[in-house]
């Protein structure tokens, strides 16, 4: 397996509009494809695990229904299986435009191949993914709903996947494209945090709650905590989260510019 694995997140604020129901922004997720196969074709030596979120597809009915804390009725299971058909309806646009740009890519949604215990990954079998990697193929996994040992049915994020995937693949890399970079006088906008680590967390977590569309898995405040437990167990990767919305930006960070704000010391 080579080398030079880098984990990519296309958060669901990125590709989708999260104010409206089941709406995508297929020209941006076209621009990023475009972009991905163009590095990928630079850098042959790259291999790529691209996830993504839901956003307004998926997390409209998990909140709606409860997904995530979990599943125990007759109407909690029809959400159940909603939220999976959006996840997948959502994932279905995304590998489309990879389709589109000739890039030999396949869809894992863990949903087939992942079980859940309590909210955490009990079991995936990653042989199949690992297979896809070997022979050049890029693997999109993204947020889904599993079966859960203690919950009946629950979702996993896409970064809880990722915390997953980490250890047994060891990126050289985590980047999380999102919609907006994390700044530190935020509404305004004009100065980016530069590293956050579990030291200074406190400092920004007024900043980093939630966010006025729907996010059932912890808005960026969530996700940045993930990532910071990944770094304490793995101090070798380097992780960035950043805004993937300019053209080139996506581009920029697979080819190691230090892009956004470093999780982590």
């Amino acid at each position: 397996m080579k080398k030079n694995l880098t984990f990519l997140k296309l958060g669901g604020s990125l590709i989708t509009d999260k104010g409206k129901a089941s709406a995508a922004h297929p020209e941006r997720i076209a621009m990023i494809a475009q972009e991905i196969a163009a590095v990928l074709s630079e850098e042959p030596e790259m291999q790529l695990v691209i996830g993504h979120g839901s956003g307004s597809f998926g997390h409209i009915p998990a909140k709606r229904y409860g997904t995530r804390q979990g599943v125990n009725d007759a109407e909690g299971w029809r959400g159940f299986v909603e939220v999976w058909e959006q996840a997948a309806a959502l994932n279905q646009i995304m590998m489309q435009k990879l389709r589109t740009v000739r890039l030999a890519a396949i869809a894992f949604p863990p949903s087939a191949s992942a079980r859940a215990k309590d909210g955490e990954i009990a079991s995936w079998d990653l042989t199949p993914l690992k297979s896809a990697l070997a022979v050049g193929v890029t693997p999109v996994v993204y947020g889904d709903v599993v079966f859960d040992e203690v919950r009946g049915g629950t979702i996993l994020s896409t970064e809880e996947l990722f915390q997953y995937l980490a250890k047994p693949l060891k990126p050289k890399r985590i980047l999380l494209a999102a919609n907006e970079a994390v700044y530190s006088d935020y509404p305004s906008r004009e100065t980016i945090i530069p590293e956050i680590t579990s030291s200074n967390l406190a400092d920004f977590s007024a900043l980093l709650k939630g966010s006025e569309a729907e996010d059932v898995t912890g808005g960026m405040l969530g996700k940045v905590q993930s990532m910071l437990d990944l770094v304490e167990k793995e101090p070798e990767f380097e992780v960035r989260i950043f805004s993937g919305v300019e053209a080139g930006a996506v581009r920029e960070a697979l080819l190691g510019d230090e892009v956004g704000t470093r999780i982590g010391g």
